[in-house]
């Protein structure tokens, strides 16, 4: 039986209504040891605590101890819900309804990034229902918010079972034409949150996708799709990541930040990527609706072997550049100004429904 526990994290103002809110955690236990902890400071995933095959708990997902490490850090969004849009828009402008639409260019003053200056991860979000198995959170993002038409209500459901399955379900409605690509900027280590780059290098990866979108150096996709057979990029059997990380270290980028492909049924929840510590035995595998699955390597955390400033994270652990590994369920980025991409676009009555599922276990300690 799961249990669902609260506790009061913190205090920071909530930038949509400039009053100072108690910031919530709530963790969901299972009978067998597993927790996750969600703030409702940006939906925030805080932590995600495992076993290993000898059955000792570590704390796999990257995050901070209190509210002042997550405003310092507020660029990594670990952990956090982005949106209205993830990921980028190209020129920060689109098209929408023969309407010329133009939302903040917070990166680079170039480009939107992840809804903006003030996004879904910087919002103190309503709980609006504690369940047996978890909690539901709410927030509602005004007309023209980030240059945004229409008013949003999303809601975000946050479950936990005893067969190690962490789910999120994300919906959303809008009053007017607007698109919405939600998704959740988790990172994780499966050896540890803060054992850094040489066991994430031990990491094997899988991910059921072809093909990439292709982009350019700032990362804005090209509008086509670059197969990835015989290439560092593919991750069509499980594949060790340090491996494939020595292959594409001196790209622009020193590393993956790829928006994978995987083109599931919007109806159903299909594993699409799987994530296996050998030497803890600890695995992750991802279920999703969606068509996309930004993997992201931590690229842009801090590299200590050229004397840069470590990020602090929990406990004290030093957050360095390839020390965990981002699997984020999405559409694909700048989708709204690519028209053979699968559509953001939603008019009012229908849906956004996102569904994802984490599933955590540990394989058996080989003899």
């Amino acid at each position: 039986m799961v249990r669902v526990i609260e506790d009061v994290f913190g205090i920071a103002v909530n930038p949509m209504t400039q009053k100072t809110e108690h910031v919530r955690r709530f963790t969901l236990c299972s009978e067998k040891g597993m927790s996750v902890s969600i703030l409702t400071l940006g939906a925030t995933i805080q932590s995600v605590k495992v076993a290993d095959f000898n059955g000792k708990l570590e704390d796999v997902c990257l995050g901070y101890d209190d509210v002042a490490g997550y405003y310092r850090n507020q660029k990594s969004y670990f952990g956090a819900t982005v949106g209205r849009v993830a990921n980028r828009i190209s020129r920060g402008h689109f098209k929408l309804c023969g309407k010329d639409v133009n939302v903040s260019r917070n990166f680079k003053d170039r480009y939107h990034l992840n809804g903006g200056f003030v996004g879904f991860d910087s919002v103190i979000w309503d709980v609006v229902g504690i369940h047996k198995d978890g909690v539901t959170m709410q927030h509602v993002s005004p007309d023209g918010h980030e240059g945004y038409p229409g008013e949003v209500t999303v809601n975000i459901n946050f479950s936990l079972n005893e067969t190690g399955c962490f789910g999120m379900r994300i919906e959303a409605r809008a009053k007017a034409t607007t698109c919405i690509n939600i998704s959740n900027q988790n990172y994780f280590n499966l050896a540890g949150h803060g054992t850094g780059k040489d066991t994430l290098y031990q990491h094997m990866v899988m991910i059921r996708a072809n093909s990439i979108v292709d982009s350019d150096k700032e990362q804005i996709p090209t509008g086509k799709l670059m197969p990835v057979r015989n290439t560092p990029y593919d991750f069509t059997t499980l594949t060790n990541l340090g491996k494939r990380l020595n292959q594409v270290y001196r790209c622009p980028i020193c590393g993956f930040d790829n928006n994978y492909c995987v083109d599931v049924d919007p109806n159903q929840v299909k594993l699409v990527a799987r994530a296996v510590h050998p030497c803890s035995g600890r695995f992750m595998e991802v279920h999703t609706n969606q068509p996309g699955l930004q993997f992201c390597t931590a690229n842009n955390l801090p590299d200590e072997e050229r004397d840069e400033i470590p990020n602090i994270g929990k406990d004290g652990a030093h957050y360095v550049q390839h020390g965990g590994f981002s699997m984020q369920t999405q559409k694909y980025p700048d989708a709204v100004n690519n028209s053979d991409f699968p559509t953001t676009i939603i008019n009012p009555g229908q849906l956004y429904d996102h569904q994802v599922v984490y599933r955590f276990g540990a394989c058996p300690k080989r003899v």
